[in-house]
């Protein structure tokens, strides 16, 4: 998680400090429509890459899409350490789903 804490506070850092040229800079320029845009177009490629086994491809666009989805959580003033936080306590729950699978088909 360390390299995705590092880009994201590179990410607040352009937020607070324009550099000419930056790309990062553009899209919060262009506001949440844009960032919204682009998350779309990632996540769509993420699919086709999947889709067409190219795993390569595949991480490529896994990391333009955890890119993309840190400048949206940047845009929306939400701390990396907020998803941390959630994704521990998700963790907390792995595996009660399948007991509450259990407990519907006995009634």
């Amino acid at each position: 998680m360390d390299v995705i804490k590092d880009l994201y506070t590179i990410i607040k850092e352009r937020k607070e400090q324009k550099i000419e040229g930056s790309y990062t800079n553009y899209l919060f320029e262009k506001g949440t429509d844009k960032i919204l845009k682009k998350v779309g177009e990632e996540c769509t490629e993420v699919i086709v890459a999947s889709k067409n086994d190219d795993k390569n491809e595949l991480v490529n666009e896994t990391c333009d899409l955890i890119y993309h989805m840190l400048v949206l959580l940047a845009n929306s003033n939400i701390p990396i350490d907020d998803i941390e936080k959630e994704l521990l306590e998700r963790r907390k729950k792995i595996g009660n789903k399948k007991n509450e699978r259990k407990e519907i088909q006995t009634y």
